[in-house]
């Protein structure tokens, strides 16, 4: 027994209908393919990530605040990157470690 119709109307309805519903299933893997082909272009063309950043107060002369590697989300959006001896540094010069990301152990610091 066929799960089919048996009558010639009823199938070419249902060819027509299968044909539909595949050109969708293609258009939907199309669409999902290109989203994760800018996800991948996305990626690579974003800068790495520095080791070491020092956020920076508001106003006027924008002192240091905080010391924060590289990866802490903490780290608010008045950051520029640093090198591991200016980091270093600016903790001994009394800016403040993140305590969240842990700077100053990241560094071998501990006060």
């Amino acid at each position: 027994m066929s799960d089919l119709p048996p009558d010639l109307p009823r199938l070419r309805t249902l060819e027509t209908w299968l044909v539909l519903a595949l050109e969708r299933v293609r258009a939907r893997i199309a669409d999902a393919e290109r989203r994760e082909a800018e996800r991948r272009a996305g990626e690579a063309g974003r800068p790495p990530v520095p080791d070491w950043v020092v956020e920076r107060g508001i106003g006027q002369g924008r002192r240091p605040l905080y010391v924060h590697t590289g990866d802490c989300h903490l780290a608010g959006g008045r950051r520029y990157p640093v090198s591991r001896e200016a980091a270093a540094r600016a903790v001994a010069e009394g800016v403040e470690a993140c305590s969240h990301c842990r700077a100053d152990a990241e560094l071998g610091i501990l006060e």
